[in-house]
């Protein structure tokens, strides 16, 4: 009887911990893939703003926007699903000031930029979203346990 309660109990405490596991490694994959993901897109968003600013935008250079884009929000979708609100909080933030920065840079490109803007004040905005971008990189490896 007690041989059997101690198997249960063993079993029991195996199963917490490989779901534990499970989560901890499906959490860290998606941080991997966000993380990835936000700076491709942070960094080609700003590659393009200084093209544009110099005149140098190609199509090649708009495409690889737009599939960096895509990409983040693909991972960022996947992320929701896992992540704690925390980090969802923090990746938003970035995300609004990017997809502002996104439309300029798109309506510049069109010639059809509104009233104060321009390819250097996108990238003024854009310098002005890299704590949000320091933060979410800061709070992803914390809430694993991580942290310096």
């Amino acid at each position: 009887m007690v041989t059997t309660w101690t198997t249960k109990r063993r079993r029991a405490q195996e199963r917490k911990t490989e779901e534990t596991r499970r989560v901890f490694g499906e959490r860290r994959a998606a941080y991997t893939c966000v993380n990835r993901a936000s700076r491709h897109f942070h960094t080609v968003l700003k590659d393009a703003l200084h093209r544009l600013r110099d005149g140098a935008y190609t199509d090649d250079e708009r495409a690889q926007v737009e599939e960096a884009r895509r990409d983040h929000r693909d991972r960022y979708a996947e992320a929701q699903m896992i992540v704690p609100e925390v980090v969802l909080r923090a990746s938003r933030e970035l995300n609004v000031v990017r997809a502002a920065v996104d439309a300029t840079a798109k309506r510049i490109d069109r010639g059809l930029a509104r009233e104060g803007e321009s390819a250097e004040q996108a990238l003024l905005d854009l310098k002005a979203a890299e704590p949000a971008l320091s933060a979410m990189r800061r709070i992803m490896p914390e809430d694993l346990g991580a942290a310096d």
